[in-house]
């Protein structure tokens, strides 16, 4: 179950992660960035680089996820 999973996940560790591997490398700038740069441009259609999209865009997705679980589950 995901939501579990998601439960298990401790807050720090998600925004560590996605401060690292979410942004790395971080010159000249974050692979996310450029990335989605790609995306909005269309030119994103090599498999590495769907790829390595999915690598750095999994942090932060994760990070989003528990926060909207964190967020819903206070109120």
């Amino acid at each position: 179950n995901f939501v579990a999973f998601l439960d298990q996940i401790p807050l720090s560790i998600l925004i560590l992660a996605a401060l690292t591997l979410g942004l790395a490398p971080f010159f000249p700038e974050p692979h996310i960035w450029e990335k989605l740069k790609m995306l909005a441009a269309g030119d994103l259609r090599r498999g590495m680089d769907i790829f390595d999209l999915a690598l750095h865009a999994a942090p932060w997705l994760l990070l989003i996820a528990k926060l909207a679980r964190v967020y819903l589950t206070r109120s």
